[in-house]
């Protein structure tokens, strides 16, 4: 995507907020800046609890019951990100695609009455809304697309519900998607066609996608360009390509020496990031990650990073020792695992 496309929809210093039983508001997002131009498809990784689906709904208004601050900018236009304001915006220009099709999907209302609504609501006749939706179900690969829209979702498998999840959102023909782990409750020869049938979409109609998983594969395989996202701030942000082959902050290492390799030697245990993510709130005045990385020093207990560019061309991180880590200067710290944070 070229650098001087325009944004479909950029995020300005959205916060994302919830009020524990303390009375205390605690940031699940907290000032993510982030824009997604036409075309392009954009991947946000990160741990459950990490603030990915709160970024989600958050920035279309649809996060029931927290706190939200920051603007959306959609086709140049501001919004503050509330379930009136973003009225205007959902369906027509930005489509949602939810990371549980079955709750996303009324069980008691048949699925042609549901995607037809998406287009009746906004005057479409219901013969046409039909029609529209037919050819939408037949384009995501419902056989017999006519007669399925009778049934009901648990009448689908959980595969072809995530493709009617796909139609609904495209049924008033949005310029973008947001999916929110559109694969995680799938096999992986489902995921695969999911996966498949996004970037073929995207390719037809010249749609941006905003896609969200815990699985940097799955964002690897689809996105031009990947955020890392940690207790709600983005760690790490570039193309996807050369982030994933040299990283630059110490959770993007750690992730990607998790995953599990079909090559090479065995070993008696996968490696794994020690320790657990920070609750909104645990944090104050320090690197985020500093708990459970095992490069961590004064400065990371003391300060918190900025995002920053490190030299490499739209690659920004928020790590004191990035360029550090780059060179392969850096040892764990004394007193941790050597390799715990990969």
């Amino acid at each position: 995507m070229a650098d001087d496309a325009p944004a479909v929809l950029a995020i300005e210093d959205l916060h994302v907020g919830y009020y524990g039983a303390d009375g205390r508001l605690n940031w699940a997002v907290d000032g993510v800046d982030l824009s997604v131009s036409g075309g392009e498809r954009v991947g946000i990784v990160g741990e459950s609890g990490s603030g990915k689906s709160s970024l989600a709904l958050g920035c279309l208004g649809l996060a029931r019951g927290a706190v939200v601050r920051g603007t959306a900018v959609v086709d140049g236009v501001s919004y503050q990100p509330s379930l009136r304001s973003m009225r205007r915006v959902r369906g027509s220009v930005i489509g949602l695609v939810l990371q549980d099709p079955l709750s996303a999907l009324n069980p008691v209302i048949t699925l042609g009455r549901q995607l037809e609504e998406v287009l009746t609501t906004r005057g479409t006749r219901r013969e046409q809304a039909r029609a529209n939706a037919v050819q939408l179900l037949d384009r995501v690969g419902v056989a017999n697309a006519a007669k399925r829209l009778d049934a009901y979702p648990h009448e689908f498998s959980g595969g072809m519900r995530q493709r009617v999840v796909i139609a609904m959102a495209l049924m008033a023909g949005p310029r973008m998607l947001i999916a929110d782990e559109p694969t995680t409750a799938l096999d992986v020869r489902n995921q695969q066609k999911v996966l498949d049938l996004l970037r073929e979409l995207c390719d037809e109609r010249q749609m941006a996608l905003l896609i969200i998983s815990h699985d940097i594969d799955v964002v690897a395989e689809i996105s031009d360009r990947t955020v890392m996202l940690y207790a709600g701030r983005q760690i790490e942000h570039g193309p996807t390509g050369p982030l994933l082959a040299r990283p630059a902050h110490p959770y993007t290492a750690g992730l990607i020496a998790c995953r599990p390799r079909l090559t090479g030697p065995i070993p008696a245990r996968l490696p794994s990031i020690a320790g657990y993510p920070p609750r909104p709130g645990e944090f104050e005045g320090c690197c985020r990650f500093s708990p459970r990385c095992t490069f961590a020093e004064d400065v990371c207990r003391a300060s918190e990073p900025e995002l920053r560019g490190i030299g490499r061309e739209h690659h920004r991180v928020a790590c004191h020792l990035a360029e550090s880590l780059e060179h392969g200067d850096l040892v764990p710290a004394a007193g941790t695992q050597d390799g715990a944070s990969t």
